[in-house]
């Protein structure tokens, strides 16, 4: 059985292989000061306001300005990488994020915070796809799950430990050691990087797409903006146009990027089956996930009345479900194979997460936790199963530009499920009379996120039965060559 020499090439690329465990915890630990710091923020804002001298909601720009430093740089990470190497991008990009951590910890003003936070964003940016992209590269194919389930673990486990950490700071600390934590942990992970990631480059062909990166950049950031704009109160009108603005936007880079040679966001990834089923049928499912953390802890504390500590640590308990998901990840996956294990535990992470619309302050706390460990389990498996077979069919000439762009449709989806849930839970206190969000209109908001989220089920039919067959060994004899994960279709066609 001959290997096509293209695989081969790109096994001389990275003639060392690296433990796949390690550099996945480098990647994930890089994520998790990410993502904790997305989130972590949001309790501080008062006092923050306070210390500025402003009104608490002119805080908000300190979280859409982040967001908005997303928008314009994560489609264009996949192009720097391939210019100057992954993980020259990645350890640049945990510096320049450790960096504006500093300055948004040093900032006098609302001003200089907001400028901080953009040159922060850049950081994050560049970090999520491009800490992906190491990892396709630089992870054999039969590690792959193993791989993606120990990386997914600070996506999900992030935004819930935020509240509570940010908390605890704010109660017990000052709150610039918000931003100060990033600091030895950047650090540490710029150094662990140099050692123990290998560099990969791939050369583009084309120009660089500036039209399309200033359209993207327009669109995204609108998008995202207006999202979080109408997850707040008496903001309808200018989300609607903010998403407005995106739709059009997003609309002429479609038209602009069909006649691009290499445009910054390839639609055309989309007819690569694998990876379109996967952006569609995850994104319908992160609804879920980006409305989860807004709504339970929320309900938590103005449903049940307990405590920001308290609610802080039951929803932990989905950090642990999750933990507990990646050691039988590619054991599952390996039995039942990618399209069933999506379709079966697609519809079950639904359904745990719409039990959540019957907890109510009489539920033993014991059991709300049980229930919550379980839906984390279920919806990590569910996002390293798609976050895998998405790349089952990508070459590595196609690997950069993938990883932008399903990141990319990640972060808005993660943005939009906070819109949603906000608009289900303000719909339901109009329809209902209230003027403070109660347990049924919890209840409405949680159904309607679900419903959504279910819709996936239509697309994972949609996997072919033997998808991601390469990564899950799923009804195949353990094979004597080992491949590379960025391996191209051509070798999967002509060398299995």
């Amino acid at each position: 059985m001959s290997v096509p020499s293209s695989a081969i090439g790109l096994a001389n690329a990275v003639p060392a292989r690296r433990n796949f465990r390690t550099i996945a915890l480098i990647v994930a630990s890089a994520m998790f000061m990410e993502q904790l710091d997305a989130t972590i923020l949001a309790t501080a804002l008062p006092t923050m306001a306070r210390d500025f001298g402003v009104g608490a909601p002119s805080m908000s720009i300190a979280l859409t300005s982040y967001l908005i430093s997303l928008a314009v740089f994560i489609p264009v990470s996949g192009a720097v990488a391939d210019r100057w190497g992954s993980r020259t991008v990645f350890r640049a990009a945990i510096g320049v994020f450790v960096a504006g951590s500093v300055l948004c910890a040093l900032a006098p003003s609302l001003g200089f915070l907001v400028a901080a936070r953009l040159l922060q964003g850049l950081g994050g940016a560049m970090m999520m796809p491009v800490g992906r992209l190491v990892l396709l590269r630089s992870v054999e194919r039969r590690d792959l799950v193993s791989a993606m389930s120990w990386l997914l673990v600070p996506a999900l486990i992030g935004p819930i430990l935020g509240p509570p950490v940010g908390g605890f700071i704010v109660t017990y600390a000052d709150w610039r050691w918000i931003f100060y934590i990033n600091v030895p942990v950047g650090l540490v992970g710029m150094v662990l990087v140099s050692l123990f990631i290998d560099e990969t480059r791939d050369e583009r062909t084309g120009p660089f797409d500036s039209v399309g990166m200033i359209l993207s950049g327009i669109s995204l950031g609108s998008l995202l903006f207006g999202f979080e704009t109408a997850s707040r109160d008496g903001e309808g009108m200018l989300a609607l146009a903010l998403v407005a603005v995106g739709l059009v936007a997003g609309a002429a880079y479609l038209h602009h990027a069909r006649r691009h040679a290499a445009p910054i966001l390839d639609p055309a990834l989309m007819r690569v089956p694998s990876f379109g089923t996967s952006v569609i049928a995850g994104s319908l499912t992160r609804i879920t996930q980006g409305a989860q953390p807004f709504l339970l802890p929320l309900m938590m504390q103005l449903g049940f009345g307990l405590s920001a500590a308290t609610s802080g640590l039951v929803t932990i308990a989905t950090a642990i479900g999750s933990l507990m998901m990646k050691a039988l990840a590619p054991r599952i996956l390996r039995r039942f194979g990618f399209r069933q294990a999506l379709v079966v535990n697609g519809i079950l992470a639904a359904l745990l997460y719409g039990t959540c619309a019957f907890f109510r302050p009489d539920w033993p706390l014991p059991a709300i936790f049980g229930v919550l460990v379980c839906c984390g389990f279920s919806m990590s498996f569910q996002f390293t199963a798609y976050n895998t077979v998405a790349y089952d069919r990508i070459s590595p000439a196609q690997m950069s530009s993938a990883t932008s762009f399903y990141t990319t449709f990640q972060q808005l989806m993660l943005s939009l499920g906070i819109c949603v849930a906000a608009l289900a839970l303000h719909g339901s206190m109009g329809v209902q009379g209230h003027a403070a969000p109660e347990l049924s209109d919890f209840s409405v908001a949680f159904a309607v996120v679900v419903a959504i989220s279910l819709l996936a089920t239509v697309w994972n039919l949609r996997f072919s039965a033997d998808a991601g067959r390469e990564i899950s060994g799923h009804g195949r004899v353990a094979e004597t060559v080992k491949r590379p994960a960025a391996e191209t279709s051509e070798a999967l066609e002509h060398g299995r």
